[in-house]
């Protein structure tokens, strides 16, 4: 049974609501003001003391639609050449936007970030570059400073380049430390390399090769960090002893270049030296096995030789016998100068007068170990000594 089917009258005769079990629910005497009631009476005092309103209901929704127009228009963008733009909704990467005119939810349903992917950014290790571009640049000790592998400290001053290859990692893996991060990054490797090179090989041959290390390395740390970089260079400005010690150092140095020289013109000599004895060394060598070949082929052509003449001493003993004699006496008597006198002539002086002596023609250097001529027999009816039988 609803309140209102209930009936009855208060003391002005008032009809007043009851409730089911017919009574006023609170009971006897007034019923108190509600909330509405306040709050119309607030709103009537309100405009009793303000004065007569400016806004009606269509400037109002004029001005609305206005703002909605302004806001909807706030989501349009521009990307430049050369940059990107990462869209956010509500926290969360939703997009990636390259250069042209784009749209986004407004705030704060989506959020844009552009950055300049192609822009060559860089940081100085070492040192601080001045606004200033005539003045010199201001030394970092607690950057520079580094220990070398032979014991040497080095003051270097390098900058490391870099640009931006994945915006949604350098934005928001490293938030607000990316600089710094790299920074960092470069000078941990930047000192692990210097610590295993030499000073003077340091300021000369391996200058490349460090910032080629460095640069890989650095690569290798943000690339775990996912900060989204590609390091493009390292370049080194400035490697050399600490100001306090420039003097002594210089000093030192210049000992070790001259022994530096010293030692490239020693490298230089043997360079020259030792091929020139190795090619007198191959070609002694050579002659020894050239003179080995020699003697070898003589032996066999002297051992064959005497097998014929032994076949045919075999065959006629006294004619080779013979032949040998007159080969012998022809090879020995040939070049000296002699006269002739026939033994069969008697009575008759001969009166003649003899030819000068000549001294004889020097004979050619024979070899080293010559073979031996055959033995001369005292009588051409004598066998030769050897034992020919």
């Amino acid at each position: 049974m609803p309140w209102s089917n209930q009936g009855g009258t208060n003391e002005n005769g008032s009809q007043s609501p009851r409730g089911p079990w017919g009574h006023s629910p609170s009971g006897s005497g007034s019923t108190p003001p509600g909330l509405e009631d306040y709050l119309r009476r607030g709103v009537g005092r309100l405009r009793a003391i303000l004065p007569r309103p400016v806004f009606t209901r269509r400037s109002l929704a004029l001005i609305g639609s206005a703002a909605l127009v302004l806001w909807l228009f706030s989501g349009i963008y521009f990307v430049n050449a050369g940059s990107q733009c990462i869209v956010l909704r509500f926290g969360a990467v939703s997009r990636i936007t390259g250069p042209g005119a784009h749209f986004h939810l407004p705030w704060p349903i989506e959020v844009a970030y552009k950055s300049n992917i192609d822009k060559a950014n860089w940081v100085n290790v070492g040192f601080q570059a001045e606004e200033d571009s005539s003045q010199s640049p201001s030394d970092v000790p607690e950057e520079s400073h580094m220990l070398t592998a032979d014991g040497n400290i080095v003051d270097v001053n390098f900058t490391v380049y870099w640009r931006i290859v994945d915006m949604p990692a350098y934005l928001f893996n490293v938030p607000h430390a990316q600089e710094s991060t790299i920074k960092a990054v470069a000078e941990s490797a930047m000192r692990e390399v210097v610590s295993q090179s030499r000073f003077e090989r340091i300021q000369t041959v391996d200058r490349g090769k460090i910032q080629s290390r460095v640069r890989d390395m650095m690569q290798k740390i943000v690339d775990g960090y996912r900060l989204g970089i590609r390091i493009t260079g390292v370049k080194l400005l400035k490697t050399d002893f600490p100001a306090e010690a420039i003097g002594t150092g210089h000093e030192m140095q210049e000992a070790r270049a001259e022994g530096e020289r010293l030692r490239n013109e020693a490298e230089q000599s043997a360079g020259t030296l030792i091929p020139k004895a190795r090619g007198e060394a191959d070609r002694i060598v050579e002659d020894a096995q050239a003179y080995r070949q020699k003697t070898i082929a003589e032996a066999g052509g002297e051992a064959q030789r005497f097998l014929a003449i032994l076949a045919e001493y075999r065959k006629a003993p006294d004619v080779t016998r013979r032949r040998i004699y007159l080969e012998t006496m022809s090879r020995i008597l040939g070049p000296v100068n002699k006269v002739i006198v026939d033994g069969g002539v008697k009575g008759a002086v001969a009166n003649f007068q003899l030819p000068p002596l000549q001294k004889a023609a020097p004979q050619p250097a024979q070899a080293a170990h010559p073979s031996p001529a055959p033995p001369v027999p005292a009588d051409p009816d004598a066998a030769p000594s050897g034992g020919i039988q």
